[in-house]
Order: C-alpha cells, then sequence, then structure tokens
C-alpha cells in the first residue's frame, strides 16, 4: 500500500493501526469485495427462485431486467469500487480513504440494492437516485484522487467508470418507460464499457504479474510489453464495442466484433499464458481475459446468424466469462497481496476457480440450445457454490485488521 503521508503526519499504515473499529473498513478492497462475493452468490439464489416461480412484488423491475442490472451494475460496482479504492492511492501516492468514510460508501451501495429490491414502491427517480448515488459518490472520490496527483495516465479509468455511471442512468430511464431494461442500450453500453476496462486494465496487470512472476523463477521468454499493437487492440475494440451498445446487429458491427476477437486472441497469446499452469493466481487471469475475445467472436457469430450462436450466449461469455472470472480472480490475487499473504492459490482457491468455469460453460451450452434445462441448474448452483466459497475462504482475510 501506498505510504505517503497526510496533513497530520500519518502514513496509510499509521492510520490503519490507529483504526479502533472492525477491521474490514481498513483498506477499500476489504468490504467491497467481501460485499460482491456475497452478492454474486446471494443474488443468483434469488434468480433461481425467481426462475422457479417466486415473483417478489417488491422489486419495481421485471425478473430478468432485475438480475442483468444487479449482476452488472450491482456486482460489478462493488468489485470496481474494491479495485479502485486500493489501487488509486498506489498509482497516486495519496492516502486510502480507510474507517467510517469507507463504512459510509459500502452503505450507501447497500441501500441501493435495498432500492432496487423495494422498487415497486418507490418512484422511478427515487429508485434511479438510490442506486446511482453510490457510483457517483465513488467517481468523485476517485477524481478528487486522480487530478490531486496529477495521474493523468488513469483518466482514461476514470472516463470509463463515467461511461459506466451514465450506462446505469440510462438503463433506469429505458426501465420507466417500457419496463424492460435488460435489452436495452444502457445495458449494452453498461457491459461495453466493463468489457473496455477489462481490456484496459488486463493488458496491465495480466502480463505485468506474469512478468514478475517468470523472473523470479529465472525464465527469459518473457510476456511482450505494451507497444503500439496493443494500442490498435484497444482502439478496435472500443470502437467494437460502442458500435454494439448503439447498432447491435449490424453486420459492420459483426465485422469489427470479428477482428477485435482475432486480434485479443493474438494479444492473449503474447502474454505467455500456458506458461503459467503451475500457478492458479495467474492462470486464472489468463483464462478470464480469454473470454474477451470469445466474447467478440461469439458476437460476430450471433450478428452474422451462424448456427447455435445466440446473442445471449455472446453476453454470457462476456458477463460470466470475462467479467466474473477476471474479477473473481483479481479478487483472490489482490485480496493475498494487499493483506500481506503469500501470493499462493490453497486448493480451495483452485476448486472456487473450477465451480465459475463450470458454471460459465453450463450456461453458454444452455444458451446455445444444445441441452436441456438442467444446464441452466448446474450451471447457476455452481456460480452460488464458487462464489460462496469465495466469501467463507477470505472472509479472515478480508475482515481481519492485518495488512
Amino acid at each position: 500500500m501506498a505510504n505517503a503521508g497526510s496533513k497530520d503526519g500519518k502514513n496509510a499504515s499509521q492510520r490503519v493501526r490507529d483504526w479502533t473499529g472492525p477491521g474490514v473498513f481498513t483498506y477499500g478492497y476489504r468490504p467491497f469485495f467481501l460485499l460482491a462475493g456475497i452478492w454474486a452468490s446471494l443474488s443468483m439464489v434469488a434468480w433461481v427462485a425467481m426462475l422457479i416461480g417466486w415473483t417478489p412484488g417488491t422489486i419495481g423491475f421485471d425478473p430478468i431486467s432485475w438480475h442483468a442490472h444487479e449482476m452488472l451494475f450491482g456486482f460489478v460496482g462493488a468489485v470496481l469500487a474494491g479495485f479502485l479504492l486500493t489501487a488509486v492511492p498506489n498509482w497516486t501516492g495519496r492516502l486510502p480513504i480507510i474507517g467510517w468514510p469507507l463504512a459510509a460508501l459500502s452503505l450507501i451501495w447497500c441501500i441501493g440494492r435495498l432500492a432496487i429490491f423495494v422498487g415497486a414502491a418507490l418512484p422511478a427517480w427515487g429508485v434511479a437516485l438510490a442506486d446511482l448515488m453510490f457510483p457517483v459518490v465513488l467517481a468523485v472520490l476517485i477524481a478528487r484522487e486522480i487530478l490531486a496527483g496529477k495521474n493523468w495516465r488513469n483518466l482514461v479509468v476514470l472516463a470509463m467508470l463515467v461511461l459506466f455511471i451514465l450506462s446505469n442512468l440510462l438503463f433506469h430511464i429505458t426501465q420507466a418507460q417500457s419496463g424492460y431494461g435488460a435489452g436495452s442500450f444502457g445495458f449494452r453500453l453498461g457491459l461495453g464499457s466493463t468489457i473496455m476496462l477489462i481490456i484496459i486494465i488486463g493488458g496491465r496487470i495480466v502480463p505485468s504479474f506474469t512478468r514478475n512472476w517468470m523472473v523470479k523463477r529465472g525464465e527469459t521468454a518473457l510476456p511482450v510489453p505494451m507497444n503500439q499493437f496493443d494500442k490498435a487492440v484497444l482502439l478496435i475494440s472500443g470502437a467494437t464495442l460502442l458500435g454494439w451498445s448503439v447498432w447491435p446487429y449490424s453486420q459492420a458491427v459483426g465485422g469489427l466484433a470479428a477482428l477485435a476477437g482475432v486480434l485479443n486472441v493474438i494479444r492473449l497469446g503474447r502474454w505467455c499464458g500456458l506458461r503459467t499452469l503451475a500457478e492458479p493466481l495467474l492462470w486464472i487471469l489468463h483464462v478470464g481475459y480469454a473470454f474477451v475475445p470469445l466474447g467478440f467472436l461469439s458476437l460476430a457469430a450471433a450478428i452474422f446468424e451462424l448456427p447455435f450462436s445466440p446473442m445471449i450466449g455472446a453476453e454470457h461469455l462476456w458477463m460470466a466469462g470475462a467479467i466474473g472470472v477476471m474479477t473473481l480472480a483479481m479478487m483472490t490475487r489482490a485480496s493475498l497481496g494487499h493483506a500481506g499473504r503469500p501470493l499462493e492459490a490453497t486448493p480451495g482457491v483452485a476448486r472456487v476457480y473450477g465451480l465459475i468455469l463450470i458454471a460459465i460453460v453450463m450456461r453458454y451450452l444452455a444458451a446455445m440450445g444444445v441441452t436441456s434445462d438442467w444446464a441452466l441448474w448446474v450451471s447457476a448452483i455452481c456460480w452460488i457454490a464458487g462464489f460462496a466459497g469465495f466469501v467463507v475462504l477470505y472472509w479472515p482475510i478480508l475482515t481481519q485488521k492485518r495488512g
């Protein structure tokens, strides 16, 4: 963690030692990774209950839109907060947010989830306000830190966060007007901005972590550093995602998606992923990023109406695959590193990875229509068990005042 000093002369470690409240509020990753894991599991339990006939009258959204919104803007919002509140102090050299301000921010996130769940009893604008309050406050905090630290390189991350907030607002507007936000421009823009964040940040951390690990092992053939090719991949991927958000079935977008898929496969291949099989904390990052090009290629197949290639399959390769796996990979690794624990995956963590990968495969097969409904149940059960396993395994790491 950053050791920058504050006006009172204390650095981050001293402030943590002085904090007498719950240990979970000592660093940003702790409450939000914990909340993300809990919500990923609990919201899926609720979704399964809805699939078998439970229709809670309190929810203002239709069940599909609620599921889509909470997995994207609820779950991902918590992960983004945990990552940014921990990473930005390292980027800027400024002190992290800890203690009661962090607790208040966590409460605001919870209020958003509650407002969505009881939205039928509230005006649409009230639900939107309660839900958007959290990402807006987060963006203001991140902007303050980036600007104060003159960390101009990461303004692009802030821009993606602002786009994420705009997407959520558009989702709420569509939901209020048509009663179905799941297939909206706002949903696609939110998903696209999240995938773009993975392409940007994943392109930094995956080769960097791999390089560091390989250097320690004495290897000399290392991942290719960021160069003009990567910048071209970022440009084409961003154009594709924006184009898909606006024109989801355009054949021009389909062609761009195919190109973006191939380029991201090549990019991933330059990071030496096959040589990381000895360390689950590393290979899961490569597997998570692999769902980015798989999503692009599946999107192209859906646009050109190839057999067994529905749009929902491409969306789930990104939602459950790229987002689900990359966030889990980042949470498991970052939690260990920032808590000062060895960067080694236990057998339990490896099993969690396996459960989530099974969930993704089963969900995609169900979307393709090549299996019966049992694939959906297997997918849901594995997803719930995987994130519940993360919460159980990482509870001591995320709640104890250490690191």
